[in-house]
């Protein structure tokens, strides 16, 4: 099949990636500011905002976690593989999704990178989360296993309202970290990809342009990240 022609001048763009994103239950909390938004519903917002403008330049599939499954540990959902436009399907995921649950991030980040074939094939990893992993996953190991073994595979890691959480008997690799940093930044790290911290709807938009889209992931010189193609 055609890349789109938009697609087409931006070739390094057009690996397919995977977007996991976090739907546990401090999703749908607020701030101090009960006239503030809860995260669940920022997050819907931007992406609403950015999907039709990434589509055009690779396949995008998508997994969430936190609701669902046999206990608050394994709701993962792998919604579909990576496929052409893919904006409305991802956008009507996240719209549904009821947050619940606590957060596998290491496991969702892990059964993406299989979807993606990624001993045998490029691949790109988008981890939204608001937190830690709090379910037993080493984000850190994992980053290493995935860069010792992968073919080509970067996972970019965006904190949203990060709260840490320094509980160590649900996340064995936690650390101190500055505020508005997880622990998953480790998978970014190990793996060649960006961490990026945001707080409001139009910075985790730009993180995911930034992400998901093709400037910063193509070969395309002399552009910044987050700026568009011409």
């Amino acid at each position: 099949m055609a890349l789109p022609l938009q697609a087409q001048a931006y070739t390094g763009c057009t690996t397919d990636a995977m977007l996991v994103f976090d739907g546990s239950a401090s999703m749908s909390e607020i701030s101090f500011d009960v006239a503030d938004a809860t995260r669940i519903e920022d997050s819907r917002r931007a992406i609403a905002r950015i999907m039709p403008q990434v589509e055009d330049f690779r396949r995008i599939g998508l997994i969430t976690y936190g609701p669902g499954g046999n206990d608050s540990c394994t709701g993962i959902a792998a919604h579909f593989a990576p496929r052409d436009r893919a904006a409305l399907a991802v956008t009507a995921e996240v719209q549904a999704l009821v947050p619940a649950g606590l957060t596998p991030l290491s496991a969702a980040v892990e059964e993406a990178a299989r979807i993606l074939d990624y001993r045998r094939a490029p691949g790109v990893v988008v981890l939204v989360t608001d937190g830690n992993e709090t379910c037993g996953g080493r984000p850190c190991t994992l980053g290493a296993a995935l860069a010792r073994d992968g073919a080509d595979l970067t996972v970019h890691v965006i904190g949203f309202k990060v709260v840490s959480d320094f509980f160590t008997w649900n996340n064995p690799e936690a650390k101190e970290v500055a505020q508005g940093e997880t622990v998953a930044r480790c998978l970014a790290d190990q793996t060649g990809g960006r961490f990026v911290d945001t707080d409001t709807v139009d910075e985790l938009v730009e993180a995911l342009r930034s992400t998901l889209g093709c400037p910063v992931i193509g070969q395309e010189s002399g552009r910044r990240a987050g700026d568009q193609p011409s």
